[in-house]
């Protein structure tokens, strides 16, 4: 038998997350006898300096902010999903000592929207424009073929939606944030700000509204997708998200393929009940 590996989730602040949860139950399912998942406060100027201490015994890191891009340099390459955004939340690490980038945000938007039976849609609206933004783009890359409306708070971020855009190959117009109602009715509307943002939107909600997609998973739910749920719409949550791309890291990092999905999504939701 292989002898045990080490993983871990960094970032700052790192303290709220479930990576964890998630990961260890994965290996508990798996029957990974002394593997361990930790987290590890690091930000941008600690980050060379904690890659100098991986030995072989690691297999593998996830990486949430602000360590998503400052990590590209590090690395002995990346996967083109995670080239097209600049942005790495997954390392896997070999014992020859190779690191390789991967960004599994993005199939894992896919594959939680997919199982909610939203497998392609004709356009879509985006709410917020920071990092996850770029990872939503992407992801609706690969199921929307017609517009995407992005509702932005400032120009600078407007421009930045414009150079994803056209460096993903995607239809996008920019949308003021005061209009941002006009996004609930399109056919899907995935929420990527942080808490509280959208909750003025609640009220807006229309009376048979399509699928919502809110990226936030802790408080749960949102004000919006309480609302949108009580008119009967669909919706995705952060929680489906987190779980898809920890899926796809146990995979990379372990090697073991599938990945306990309902295992690590049933640790997600106690601990999520317990805060």
């Amino acid at each position: 038998m292989a002898a045990p590996r080490r993983a871990a989730v960094l970032g700052s602040p790192i303290a709220h997350s479930l990576s964890p949860v998630l990961h260890r139950a994965a290996y508990e399912e798996l029957g990974l006898s002394g593997w361990t998942y930790d987290r590890f406060e690091v930000d941008e100027a600690a980050l060379p300096g904690f890659f100098e201490t991986l030995g072989a015994e690691w297999a593998g890191l996830s990486l949430t902010m602000p360590l998503k891009r400052a990590v590209i340099p590090l690395l002995d390459g990346i996967s083109e999903t995670a080239a097209s955004v600049d942005a790495v939340n997954t390392v896997v690490c070999t014992r020859d000592g190779r690191r390789t980038g991967d960004n599994t945000d993005i199939p894992g938007m896919v594959a939680a929207l997919r199982e909610h039976g939203i497998d392609k849609v004709e356009a879509a609206a985006v709410l917020g424009a920071g990092a996850t933004a770029s990872s939503a783009l992407a992801a609706l890359s690969r199921i929307c073929p017609g517009e995407i409306a992005v509702y932005v708070r400032s120009e600078a971020r407007a421009a930045e939606m414009r150079q994803w855009a056209e460096r993903l190959e995607v239809s996008v117009r920019i949308a003021d944030w005061a209009d941002a109602e006009q996004a609930l009715r399109a056919p899907l509307v995935i929420s990527t700000t942080p808490a509280g943002v959208t909750d003025a939107l609640a009220r807006s909600v229309p009376e048979r509204p399509a699928a919502l997609f809110d990226v936030l998973y802790d408080p749960w739910p949102t004000t919006l997708a309480a609302r949108w749920s009580a008119y009967g719409g669909a919706v995705v949550s952060g929680l489906d998200l987190l779980v898809h791309q920890a899926v796809l890291q146990v995979e990379q990092m372990t090697g073991h393929t599938p990945a306990p999905l309902d295992a690590m999504r049933k640790a997600g939701e106690r601990a999520l009940a317990a805060r």
